[in-house]
């Protein structure tokens, strides 16, 4: 029995065709090393066209690096981030955020679908204000959250405000930031900067790029010295122009949003035909590229039994996520083996 994993995870496709080109293509010759290739230059001024400001850009190998770092930079020791309690920086970090920042603590908050509320975070800000307790200084959002859904640019917005009022910061986790910015259909800085946001650690590996994510400072302020985080974190890349080549030639012409697209457009189909199915029910709606389902056992046997693996995630349901490389083809072959064709 052939193993399938499709749908386990978008980290599961390959690269697109274009960053794979762009690493071919940045293999002949020689480039200065650390950063100081016109690859870096030209992918981190792309990053600065798309979001329309002048901001700081670092390339990092991954997601935990990029929200670790950044949380750090933007924090001492003493300090709180304020998060939902399923958030990745929580739950899939293996405690890196505390530990690059040196102790920083995580404060929880629950709310509906993976997304903080204002009520629920000022609450936190003002549990206590005493010298006793880690002080409150950063916000993190997850953009789509880890439940799949999104925050809208008034959402973003409304949090920021009362983050603001609060002398707090506004960090945004962006591993599929990609796939929020296809969704909402306007442009990146109305769901970053001009919303409030601070700090975007923007996901490169879910759209089609190779090991690369990028850490985007709104404020150039917070990024002082980060070039020296990374190095300390193990995260300066030597040839930075793998990291960042298949940058620029994702970006160019939109193509990051087209696989994005994609993505989201496969998890639509996916979860309308397989929520037709007997024995399944779709968990909550469709935002992005996450199908929450819930299967029952005749349905998860007929899955196991063709081979498709998948994680059961918060709740019980079944994670389905679609990548920028699923096909309709892909989506039929799933949902036939759940309908047990």
């Amino acid at each position: 029995m052939e193993l399938r994993y499709d749908f386990a995870s978008d980290n599961t496709a390959g690269l697109c065709p274009e960053a794979l080109s762009a690493l071919i293509q940045a293999s002949e010759g020689y480039c200065p090393s650390y950063g100081d290739d016109a690859y870096t230059v030209r992918a981190t001024d792309m990053i600065r066209e798309i979001f329309e400001t002048d901001c700081d850009v670092y390339f990092v190998f991954n997601g935990t690096a990029a929200n670790s770092l950044a949380l750090a930079s933007m924090c001492r020791s003493y300090h709180s981030v304020v998060c939902h309690e399923t958030s990745h920086i929580e739950t899939d970090e293996c405690g890196a955020p505390e530990f690059f920042s040196n102790g920083t603590k995580i404060l929880l908050t629950s709310g509906p679908d993976g997304k903080l509320e204002c009520a629920d975070i000022e609450r936190m800000i003002l549990k206590r204000t005493d010298i006793h307790y880690p002080k409150p200084q950063v916000v993190s959002l997850t953009q789509p959250t880890e439940l799949g859904c999104l925050y809208s640019p008034e959402e973003t917005r409304e949090i920021a405000g009362l983050t603001r009022f609060h002398g707090l910061r506004v960090h945004m986790d962006g591993a599929r930031f990609a796939n929020a910015a296809a969704a909402f259909d306007v442009a990146p800085a109305e769901l970053t900067w001009r919303a409030g946001v601070d700090v975007l650690c923007f996901g490169g590996i879910k759209p089609g790029i190779s090991l690369s994510e990028a850490v985007v400072f709104f404020d150039p302020g917070l990024s002082e010295e980060f070039d020296y985080r990374c190095k300390q974190g193990g995260q300066l890349a030597s040839k930075m122009r793998f990291s960042s080549a298949p940058w620029a030639a994702c970006l160019q012409n939109g193509v990051w949003l087209r696989n994005a697209e994609n993505a989201n457009r496969s998890a639509r189909l996916l979860a309308e035909l397989l929520g037709a199915i007997p024995g399944v029910e779709i968990a909550r709606p469709v935002a992005a590229n996450a199908v929450f389902a819930f299967l029952s056992g005749e349905v998860k046997t007929r899955l196991q039994k063709a081979g498709w693996r998948y994680y059961e995630f918060i709740g019980g349901a079944a994670r389905l996520m679609t990548s920028w490389q699923t096909s309709d083809k892909d989506v039929l072959a799933f949902v036939a083996s759940a309908r047990g064709d």
